[in-house]
């Protein structure tokens, strides 16, 4: 049996993106807040905008059947990475777009990534909304999982509330 590997990302609501990577990837994930300055923030806490987490997902994938690069780059085609803390509707830090490296092999594929679906901006115009991506990133810190309501949440509630910009772009 293979070890799984860890990655984890943001890119708005933490719903919509478990529940494009789940819909499109034979991985394991879970939702919670990554990024901030208090321990075991509530999701409450984390949308008043004064924790500086970032709403998550975290994922368990096998990296002998996915790549990290695959998984980095189906990250920017499902939101919008030029928005600054935005995402559609949803305002504030806890909606940045990042990526949270969990080794320096990790961060090395993501900036890769990153540089290659800029120039595929550069080249195409309309992808985001902007032209530049804003996308930080970041190393991994310590991840707190979400409240049990949260996890799968668009599995429990299929036409709760599903941030607009999760699409798959290209």
């Amino acid at each position: 049996m293979n070890t799984l590997e860890k990655a984890t990302f943001a890119a708005g609501c933490f719903w919509g993106v478990e529940h494009i990577f789940a819909k499109n990837f034979d991985i394991k994930t879970r939702v919670g807040f990554i990024g901030g300055k208090v321990e075991n923030p509530s999701y409450k806490k984390v949308c008043t905008g004064e924790t500086n987490h970032a709403e998550a997902c975290q994922i368990l994938y096998d990296p002998s059947k996915i790549s990290y690069a695959t998984l980095v780059e189906f990250f920017y085609k499902t939101h919008d990475a030029s928005t600054l803390n935005r995402q559609g509707n949803d305002n504030g830090t806890q909606y940045r777009s990042a990526i949270f490296y969990h080794s320096e092999e990790q961060k090395r594929i993501a900036e890769e990534v990153t540089k290659k679906v800029q120039e595929k901006i550069n080249k195409e115009k309309d992808i985001y909304s902007g032209d530049k991506i804003v996308t930080t990133i970041e190393e991994a810190g310590e991840f707190y999982d979400a409240e049990e309501m949260h996890q799968k949440y668009l599995d429990k509630v299929p036409n709760g509330y599903q941030c607009a910009t999760h699409y798959i772009r290209w």
